[in-house]
C-alpha cells in the first residue's frame, strides 16, 4: 500500500492497486460500449490529465484526444460560481463519439455546463466518465455514465486531484485532514 507523503493527509482511501483496477475495469466498459466506432476522449483540465492518461492506456479501441481548461468564479468560498471556458478545444466535435473525462463530479454544475455547451456542438453522442463521483454534494442531477468510485463528502487528492496545487501525482486517492 502507498503511504502517505505529507502531514495533510488523514488516510488513504483508495489505495493505487484499487485505483488501476478500477480505472482497467472502467475502460473495459468503455471499450465494449464504443467497440466499432471512434471514440473523442476530453479531458478538463489540470485535474483530469493524470486519469486521462491512465484510462486511455487501457482503453482497447481508437481513441482521439483534445483539452479544455474551465475556470469559475464565486463571490463565495466553496459555493457554485459562474463558469466559463478558459481553453477551447482544438478540434470540433461534430458527429463524433464524445466521452468527456472528468477527475470529480462534485456539485454538477460545473458537468451541467460542460455537457450543455459541448451538446451544441452536434456531437454524435456525449457522456461522462468520471474517476470520483461525490454524490452526497450533488446539487444538480448529471448523467454519469462512468465512475470509478463514489466517494463521501470529504477533501481529497492525488491521481490528478489537488490541494494548492500539490499532490495531483499521487497514485492512490487519499483524504486531507479536516483542519488543512
Amino acid at each position: 500500500m502507498s503511504k502517505p507523503i505529507a502531514p495533510e493527509i488523514d488516510h488513504v482511501l483508495f489505495t493505487e492497486e484499487e485505483v488501476n483496477r478500477r480505472i482497467r475495469e472502467v475502460a473495459a466498459e468503455i471499450s465494449e460500449r464504443y467497440r466499432g466506432r471512434d471514440l473523442k476522449l476530453i479531458a478538463v483540465l489540470k485535474g483530469s490529465v493524470f486519469f486521462l492518461t491512465a484510462l486511455a492506456r487501457e482503453i482497447e479501441i481508437p481513441i482521439k484526444i483534445d483539452f479544455l481548461a474551465i475556470s469559475s468564479f464565486s463571490n463565495k468560498r466553496g459555493a457554485p460560481g459562474i463558469v466559463r471556458i478558459a481553453k477551447d478545444l482544438d478540434e470540433g466535435i461534430e458527429g463524433e463519439d464524445v466521452l468527456l473525462v472528468e477527475d470529480i463530479v462534485d456539485t454538477g454544475f460545473t458537468a451541467r455546463y460542460l455537457l450543455q455547451t459541448l451538446s451544441g456542438r452536434g456531437p454524435n453522442s456525449l457522456g461522462i466518465c468520471t474517476l470520483l463521483d461525490r454524490t452526497p454534494r450533488r446539487i444538480v442531477q448529471v448523467p454519469v455514465e462512468f465512475r470509478c468510485f463514489e466517494i463521501p463528502d470529504r477533501f481529497v487528492v492525488g491521481c490528478g486531484l489537488d490541494y494548492k496545487q500539490l499532490y495531483r501525482n499521487l497514485g492512490y486517492v487519499a483524504v486531507l485532514h479536516p483542519s488543512s
